[in-house]
């Protein structure tokens, strides 16, 4: 790829994952800006050779591709449309993960501000979005997304549009009410081999030898079985607040999903023991057996 086929890109969040493709595009060639509330997120970026920016504000005013990746509707909203707000000509990736709803909302705002929204929702951990190897849903005007290829492809192994404006957003939701459900039930599992006097290692180790492991189930095994669950891959409070979000839009289609219902309130647990920042695979240490009533 040409210097030429590589704008500058601004990215802005620099959790887990934003700054895992910021660190992939520094290592394409791109020239990379970074801004994050918490100053000491960028300096292993800064180590690598991308600049940090002072604000949001200087961050947009330092490329026209700026990458988003916020942890939900409020954050992107101060962002996007507060005192900061991107200057015209500036393509927006946002790849946090948000309603459907407000992802139209935004991009219609957007729109209006002269400014283009790349709706580009990410699959994946953040060790593959340090490794450029995510899955990236896109949705909205293709021409737009083309235009940023460069930027999706040195972020992900895949890149896929999927149609008009939020249905990136209700497939990523899809996909989280997978990884929610599952590793909801896992914890169950982890609880029930215990109550019974077992070792969690015993499951999870036959777990890795089974039919039913898969990488999702892995990844958070591997956390169960330490005990430890930090730094999160995906903190239990975005599990909790993505859970909500399906429902609330299956709800807005007629629709009601009682299985992700229940394991929302199981995170909602989690949230509310004071662990919410912790991985989602944390949701073991807060099952218990529960005395089952006789009949």
């Amino acid at each position: 790829m040409s210097a030429a086929e590589r704008p500058s890109v601004a990215v802005i969040g620099l959790g887990a994952m934003g700054s895992g493709m910021a660190a992939s595009l520094l290592r394409a060639g791109f020239a990379v800006t970074v801004f994050n509330r918490t100053a000491a997120r960028a300096e292993p970026l800064a180590a690598l050779g991308a600049s940090v920016a002072a604000s949001a504000t200087d961050a947009f005013a330092a490329a026209p591709v700026v990458v988003l990746s916020l942890a939900d509707e409020a954050a992107v909203t101060e962002v996007l449309f507060g005192a900061g707000s991107p200057p015209r000509g500036t393509t927006v990736v946002d790849t946090s993960t948000v309603s459907p709803t407000f992802a139209r909302s935004a991009g219609e705002r957007l729109s209006a501000l002269g400014v283009d929204r790349v709706e580009a929702c990410v699959i994946g951990n953040p060790p593959m979005a340090r490794e450029g190897r995510l899955r990236i849903l896109t949705a909205g005007d293709p021409a737009i997304a083309e235009r940023v290829g460069p930027v999706l492809r040195a972020c992900g192994q895949q890149v896929r549009h999927v149609g008009r404006s939020g249905l990136a957003s209700t497939v990523k939701l899809a996909f989280n009410l997978l990884l929610g459900v599952q590793t909801a039930g896992l914890a169950e599992a982890v609880g029930l081999v215990e109550a019974a006097g077992l070792p969690r290692d015993v499951l999870l180790t036959a777990l890795e030898h089974s039919g039913w492991r898969s990488p999702v189930l892995s990844f958070r095994a591997g956390y169960m079985a330490g005990h430890n669950y930090r730094p999160a891959g995906f903190r239990a409070e975005l599990m909790r607040k993505d859970l909500d979000l399906a429902c609330a839009e299956a709800a807005e289609h007629q629709v009601r999903l009682p299985v992700t219902e229940r394991a929302a309130e199981r995170f909602a647990t989690v949230v509310r023991g004071g662990r919410g920042d912790e991985d989602a695979a944390v949701r073991p240490e807060f099952t218990a057996a529960a005395p089952v009533a006789s009949r």
